[in-house]
């Protein structure tokens, strides 16, 4: 492999903690490390054990295996990936080093972060949870050695602690302290005389050398690229020599905390055992696929993957389910590596991730959840970490709830669910309907979902740039409104069931079911504001003065997928074949039409030039879902236009294998962009191919 091959690989642990890297084994963003660990889950991601740097001695000769990138990219010392015969992805990353006599293998996993249950013990243990989760945030790495002759193997670990999304300078306000034990080194940074984390590497053979020394000047050139930070420091406590015979193997452990007698001793069957029961746990996620199907799906030719390929996408989904301990619940990660969990993210995911992998439980749980802390009728879309509260920043969150709350009860029918949620449900029509935050309100005169709040964004195109968003959308938005109206459409429907088996407030739910009815109906009627006869296409946006833009962007699709659709038959058709000949490029929708003047073809550049390209032209996989869903809906015997193969190749060979990029360019040939792995885009590949 003479090919500096700087695609990527990424794992991760339940918990927000993630393991991330190149093919070639060079960093290529700060971003990139073995164990980036979750602290307080899934957030305080904080970077530990960057790499460790590997030479291989034989008979006298020295092979440099590691891969760096300093001066500004233009040196590359040493040129391990010059000796990198292969990489594999599945089941774990899994590189060979070789020459003419010997060869060696290395492996890198990061165990399932959430490892058992403790019994809570108490005087109120009747009114708390009898169970609390045990975190373990560690990463195993494993080299096997095969030769002629015996090996060598110096292994210095590169190590740091520092957020995530920073870099390391070496400087008198950071030091590290080590203790070296049998097999065994406890390591804690301390900065301005404050401790920070604790840590421990953990290895089953070999003599370890304290060594302290600093490398300076690590450059990261798709920082670079992002124009931000690409210089960093790491700091080497010293080095393992491992000697090795054919045939021999050594295995590292990385792991959060110090005390030495909860651990088990590293062996060489470790590292197997850690990977048996990953396969075991992956096996039950494969025996949870359901067979039941929602009751509007349509069955559509060409459907079919390799139980390879779909095995690799319920694995590349399951990276994204996460624990959040401040909440005590399941959530998801919008996006590695630079995402927390968002509340409209996690709604539009819950389809693919959970109800198409029948893990209706995990679906509920976030329903719960994502419910528990609604407020004034909206949802929140962001969960900071500890105890700052949450940010209500999104007009369509709580809309989305109600959409993916019906999606779960029609496939699972718990009506009990329904019963216990139904209070909620009442809380949020009522707030949308008399109005909230950011003059969220329903327009009396045509029944349709409107607001105005100056100098932010609130629906999905949420930039903003110095103190203005890029696509303000303020008004009645198109795809808002036809969440409104599939909402009022699941609450006739649920009333009706409700009525079935109600007895004292039965008279109150036959109103509420009439109401819901009719108001359903107006709003339907009123969505024709949105026609736009002379493109053949929806108004993006009603502003708040009834002025109508016409700009031709993706959410007049988003509008149509809807379990409900409020738009007829002629007019949803002739939307779709605009979008197809607008917007559809090989691996989603556009965000804006190519002839719109404030198109951006390329997301690139400095952090402004990207946020003006973010809805602007970016093409957004995700968007293909809903595509899909309307075309099968609207022309539902015609071939979709649109050849998956592109998206799958991605998925497999491309970017972050195993996942899929965020973002495309909107200009031919579409490069990836974006975070390396999306929650949604995954998520909707998972949906489409399961039904």
């Amino acid at each position: 492999m003479k090919k500096l091959d700087r695609r990527e690989w990424l794992l991760t642990n339940g918990l927000g903690s993630m393991s991330s890297g190149t093919i070639c084994d060079a960093r290529t963003r700060s971003y990139h490390g073995w164990l980036i660990a979750a602290l307080e889950p899934p957030g305080s991601r904080t970077l530990l054990l960057s790499h460790f740097d590997a030479s291989l001695e034989i008979a006298g000769k020295i092979w440099a295996l590691s891969t760096n990138f300093w001066d500004g990219g233009k040196t590359i010392d040493p040129l391990g990936y010059q000796l990198l015969r292969s990489f594999e992805i599945n089941p774990i990353p899994t590189w060979i080093w070789g020459s003419e006599d010997w060869q060696l293998t290395r492996a890198i996993q990061m165990p399932y972060g959430i490892e058992k249950k403790q019994e809570v013990k108490g005087e109120r243990q009747e009114k708390i949870s009898p169970t609390i989760p045990q975190f373990c945030h560690r990463v195993m790495v494993k080299y096997r050695y095969e030769g002629s002759k015996s090996g060598i193997l110096r292994l210095r670990p590169l190590i740091g602690d520092r957020n995530f999304h920073k870099q390391q300078f070496a400087d008198d306000t950071i030091q590290f302290s080590q203790l070296v034990s049998n097999q065994r080194i406890y390591l804690q940074s301390i900065r301005q005389g404050k401790p920070g984390t604790p840590w421990q590497l953990h290895w089953s053979d070999g003599n370890y050398r304290p060594d302290g020394l600093w490398y300076w000047n690590y450059y990261y050139p798709e920082e670079n690229k992002r124009g931000l930070g690409d210089r960093e420091d790491l700091y080497s406590p010293g080095y393992l020599t491992v000697m090795l015979q054919p045939g021999e193997t050594v295995t590292i452990e990385a792991r959060v905390g110090c005390p030495e007698n909860t651990i088990t001793k590293i062996t060489s069957q470790s590292f197997e055992q850690a990977l048996l029961n990953e396969e075991t746990r992956q096996k039950q996620l494969l025996n949870q696929k359901s067979k039941v199907k929602s009751q509007n799906s349509l069955t559509t030719p060409n459907k079919t993957l390799s139980n390879k390929t779909w095995h690799q996408l319920l694995q590349g989904g399951d990276r994204f389910i996460t624990y959040r301990a401040s909440i005590g619940s399941p959530t998801v990660i919008a996006g590695y590596p630079w995402f927390n969990d968002w509340g409209r993210d996690t709604l539009i995911s819950i389809p693919g991730l959970a109800l198409a992998t029948g893990r209706f439980t995990l679906a509920k749980g976030l329903l719960k959840t994502f419910g528990s802390y609604c407020k004034n009728g909206l949802i929140p879309n962001t969960f900071p970490n500890g105890s700052i509260q949450p940010i209500y920043n999104s007009i369509n969150a709580s809309l989305w709830w109600l959409e993916t709350l019906g999606l779960y009860l029609e496939i699972t029918q718990d009506w009990d669910f329904l019963l216990q949620q139904y209070p909620l449900v009442r809380k949020i029509y009522k707030a949308y309907t008399a109005g909230t935050h950011y003059q969220i309100q329903v327009d009396a005169t045509d029944g349709l979902l409107t607001w105005n709040a100056p100098n932010v964004a609130i629906t999905w195109m949420d930039v903003v740039l110095d103190g203005k968003p890029i696509t303000p959308r303020r008004g009645k938005p198109v795809e808002i409104n036809a969440l409104w109206y599939s909402a009022l459409c699941w609450l006739s429907q649920w009333t009706e069931k409700m009525v079935i088996g109600a007895v004292s407030d039965r008279i109150r739910l036959m109103h509420h079911s009439q109401h819901y009815t009719q108001q359903a109906e107006k709003v339907k009627a009123s969505l024709q504001k949105f026609w736009h006869p002379e493109f053949n296409y929806l108004y993006d946006t009603i502003e708040p003065d009834d002025r109508r833009d016409g700009t031709i962007r993706p959410n007049a699709i988003i509008a149509l997928s809807l379990y409900h659709c409020g738009f007829p038959k002629e007019q949803a058709r002739q939307v779709l074949q605009v979008a197809r000949d607008r917007l559809l490029t090989p691996y989603g929708l556009r965000s804006l039409d190519p002839g719109d003047p404030n198109y951006i073809g390329k997301y690139n550049g400095n952090p402004t030039h990207r946020d003006r390209a973010y809805h602007q032209g970016t093409v957004w996989s995700w968007l293909i879902g809903p595509f899909s869903r309307a075309w099968q809906r609207f022309y539902p015997t015609e071939a979709l236009p649109f050849d998956w193969q592109p998206l799958l190749d991605h998925f497999q060979q491309e970017a972050c294998l195993g996942s899929i990029s965020q973002l495309f360019d909107g200009d031919s040939p579409h490069n990836p962009q974006g975070a390396i792995a999306h929650a949604v885009s995954v998520a909707e590949l998972i949906r489409y191919f399961s039904q």
